[in-house]
């Protein structure tokens, strides 16, 4: 057996077993490597004015958790508790009073009658109890997962931080890129994704903290149904509307028909028309502006637009950050093989000529 043939051998028999050690939390460090790149230029200022790369790493970690993860395990704890402590009498008053609604409608609402009144002669509110019990157990499940998963994205974005260069200038050695090409594919998958991490944080916390203030008027919890619908407007083209309709339709059945058409008109003139139709894209292409110094490395908007939602499909949560990583790459690697052919035909015209 050649050497090179036994290396190949030895080579692909440690990383298969790499992958059975580290599958566990192969999620955690793509997401954690994406989310160094995305936020590359932070770290390259924080470590321009501490002097430190440990600091600057330390400072960007707790940045990225505080901004992040913390709004989502606040989400996700507060929401845990409060439907363990639901109890049967609270959904079957919410019963009495959407029964009591569908039979004496308001005169605007009676078109809804015909289609509604059918479907609650089969409403089992014991069924309902029993889904909100197992629903809030799933919850509860979910959120201890999610909390551990955030710890471990950022222990490993920190690391990312602090040993990035060094890991993209060994990876670059190993796979004898072209200092060229390595230029190339960082710097596309360095803005694509720094626009689309940006654009993401600052649109959801906008808008979330629009619905906060309103929701909070009518007295709710704004912070935790800001931030609820901050991040249900990350879903493409339902977006917010799984936020405010609910509160619609309660207000509605406990006759408070002002809150119910202040929530659903604030929420739609405010929120979906004026920021997320004219202001949400001045916000994008500001983003655009500030990060992108060449249009070589933009991305259309609408091919990130799809890949988010196909992200979310396949992924779920992450997917809003795998899906324009993945495209993006596929796309440089397409970028890099038009290169490399415009490359050889130029050559081949010198040697012709």
């Amino acid at each position: 057996m050649k050497p090179q043939y036994f290396i190949a051998i030895l080579f692909a028999t440690a990383l298969y077993w790499m992958y059975l050690l580290y599958a566990p939390y192969l999620m955690a460090i793509t997401i954690a490597a994406l989310l160094a790149i995305s936020t590359s230029n932070i770290q390259n200022y924080l470590e321009k004015h501490l002097h430190s790369k440990l600091a600057a790493s330390f400072v960007s970690s707790l940045l990225l958790a505080a901004l992040f993860f913390a709004p989502l395990g606040y989400f996700l704890t507060t929401l845990t508790l409060q439907l363990n402590n639901l109890e049967a009498d609270t959904i079957k008053k919410v019963e009495d009073y959407i029964r009591e609604l569908i039979a004496n409608p308001p005169s605007y609402l009676l078109f809804f009658k015909p289609y509604i009144a059918g479907g609650l002669e089969d409403l089992d509110v014991n069924a309902l109890t029993a889904g909100a019990i197992k629903f809030a157990g799933k919850v509860g499940t979910f959120s201890a997962g999610f909390l551990k998963n955030a710890f471990l994205v950022i222990v490993f974005y920190f690391f990312a931080q602090y040993n990035g260069s060094t890991i993209v200038s060994f990876l670059k050695r190993v796979v004898q890129m072209s200092s060229e090409d390595g230029t190339l594919l960082s710097r596309e998958l360095s803005s694509v994704m720094s626009v689309v991490f940006y654009s993401i944080i600052t649109t959801a916390m906008f808008e979330g903290a629009l619905f906060g203030l309103a929701i909070s008027y009518i007295g709710y919890n704004g912070l935790l149904f800001g931030i609820m619908y901050g991040f249900a407007s990350l879903i493409p083209v339902v977006g917010g509307i799984i936020m405010w309709l609910p509160f619609m339709l309660y207000e509605f059945s406990i006759g408070n028909s002002t809150n119910a058409w202040f929530i659903a008109l604030y929420s739609i003139v405010m929120i979906s028309i004026i920021a997320d139709t004219f202001i949400k894209p001045i916000i994008i292409k500001e983003i655009n502006k500030k990060l992108l110094n060449d249009d070589d490395a933009k991305l259309n908007e609408l091919v990130i637009f799809f890949a988010i939602i196909a992200g979310l499909t396949t992924f779920g949560f992450w997917g809003m950050i795998l899906g324009p990583a993945i495209t993006a790459f596929f796309l440089t690697i397409l970028k890099l093989f038009e290169a490399r052919t415009a490359e050889c035909e130029r050559k081949q015209i010198i040697v012709e000529d």
